[in-house]
């Protein structure tokens, strides 16, 4: 009985991903996005996002806005998919308290292929929709001219795994900025 013990503890200890940072898995449709969290460098950011998934924001809302290679002149900057309740239930989203913007002069972060951020209109109205950057968005950072503000979004973690799921939603149909049909988020889990 030790023995069977012993190697149940051993198997269970080996399968057990062991992370410094949180993980997040955002389980959609198309497959599950893994993401890395940075609390270390965007406390507040985190902190809210977490949050929000423990709260149960993100059962059953979607991917709903996207950019696409064609839209951007720079090769390298091929486009985000963003995501959070706005289409699925926005009169709650409307209820929540902006987040104190976390700057990535503040956070050391940088917009770069795989980036999760919070989107946002001004500086402090972000809240529980996000993005996923696709190749090197870094001009969202502070001080660079993708807000006109001159103050980026609040980067706050990156896809530890599943960006072929990241580029699969991109690639769904869409017109403008928008897909033609929503991207299911089924729900965003702790790991």
């Amino acid at each position: 009985m030790y023995k069977i013990l012993c190697a149940a503890a051993l198997f269970l200890s080996c399968n057990q991903a062991e992370y410094k940072n949180p993980h997040i898995v955002i389980h959609t449709q198309l497959g599950d996005i893994e993401v890395e969290l940075f609390p270390g460098q965007a406390p507040k950011t985190t902190a809210a996002f977490l949050s929000y998934i423990d709260s149960g924001f993100y059962t059953k809302t979607s991917f709903y806005r996207v950019l696409k290679t064609d839209e951007f002149p720079n090769p390298n900057n091929t486009g985000i998919i963003q995501g959070g309740m706005w289409q699925t239930n926005p009169e709650k989203k409307m209820t929540l308290a902006g987040i104190e913007h976390e700057t990535t002069k503040q956070s050391g972060l940088t917009h770069q292929s795989g980036t999760i951020s919070l989107a946002r209109t001004t500086p402090g109205s972000a809240n529980t929709e996000f993005f996923i950057c696709i190749g090197d968005q870094s001009t969202l950072d502070f001080g660079r001219r993708g807000t006109e503000d001159g103050q980026g979004f609040s980067a706050f973690g990156t896809v530890f795994k599943g960006m072929d799921i990241v580029r699969k939603i991109q690639a769904k149909n869409s017109h403008g900025d928008r897909f033609d049909e929503k991207i299911e988020i089924l729900k965003i889990t702790r790991l």
